[in-house]
């Protein structure tokens, strides 16, 4: 039985540097021990993971996170979870711009958002998210990902050595979709962490700032500091370096927070769009 789940086992890169479809695993089973091992080594290689044609219930989805580590907590203060939160199983965030009497019923609803690392405004950040698509537009609302590690890999000499050792510090305020929209609420968390984080599972260096979060580089003058994360966002986000997921009903992506970052265009506020979410604890703080 083991021989043949690995024999089904396809992974297909989608780009250069980021990006693998895996085909041939129904999530709501767990993969025997080779076929699983597969599956993670190909997370760490391409740093996204695509499932397609899936069908899982919450408890599927908690079942199928746990295969890649411990299930984390859902990353905002209780008060303001929306209220379809009481409808999902713990550790299981609604992502939906789905309104019940005119209030969103999950996180995140509308509009766009820059490129941002999950959870990077914490001391411990979640390791990975998982994302399981339900309800989907019939545009728009692409995630887009950039590899850190090519990112690092071919960032300007000058500006790396500037940066090499530095840290950097990141705000988010909760309910707010960008940076200075005015929709932020009074609850946000704020950490610092090293510009560029080192893996702890591949040893490879990639770049941890982000458009959407990071706030600045300390102990640097604001001008110069502004001055170089802004080169650095400008070079991360390069089209080269970006995978672009156009969503379907049954997707379900895996990708790994301490090498990737993500974005979100923006689709019809007129259709409904609803996934659910959960994420892998970190073990570690960035190093």
């Amino acid at each position: 039985m083991e021989n043949t789940t690995r024999t089904r086992l396809e992974i297909i890169p989608l780009t250069k540097y980021i990006g693998a479809e895996i085909r041939g695993v129904d999530l709501r089973e767990k993969p025997d021990a080779a076929t699983l091992r597969a599956i993670y080594q190909a997370w760490l290689d391409h740093l996204v993971v695509v499932f397609r044609g899936q069908e899982l219930s919450q408890e599927d989805l908690v079942r199928a996170t746990s295969y890649f580590g411990e299930l984390g907590d859902i990353d905002r203060p209780e008060k303001h979870h929306p209220k379809g939160f009481a409808r999902m199983l713990p550790g299981i965030m609604l992502i939906s711009n789905i309104r019940e009497n005119g209030e969103p019923i999950g996180a995140l609803p509308d509009g766009e958002m820059m490129f941002h690392h999950d959870m990077i405004h914490r001391e411990v950040p979640s390791r990975a998210t998982m994302l399981y698509s339900v309800e989907i537009p019939s545009s728009g609302g692409d995630t887009l990902f950039a590899s850190g590690y090519a990112a690092y890999d071919t960032l300007d000499p000058q500006i790396r050595s500037r940066l090499e050792g530095k840290r950097a510090f990141h705000h988010y305020n909760y309910g707010s979709t960008q940076k200075g929209d005015g929709r932020g609420t009074e609850a946000f968390s704020e950490a610092s962490h090293p510009v560029f984080r080192t893996h702890d599972e591949t040893g490879r260096k990639a770049v941890y700032v982000n458009r959407l979060m990071t706030v600045r580089v300390e102990g640097m003058e604001e001008h110069e500091s502004d001055r170089l994360l802004q080169a650095v966002f400008d070079h991360a986000e390069k089209p080269e370096f970006v995978y672009t997921h156009v969503w379907r009903t049954g997707d379900v992506l895996l990708w790994d927070n301490r090498c990737s970052s993500h974005a979100r265009t923006d689709f019809p506020s007129t259709e409904r769009r609803l996934l659910m979410r959960t994420t892998l604890k970190g073990s570690l703080r960035p190093q």
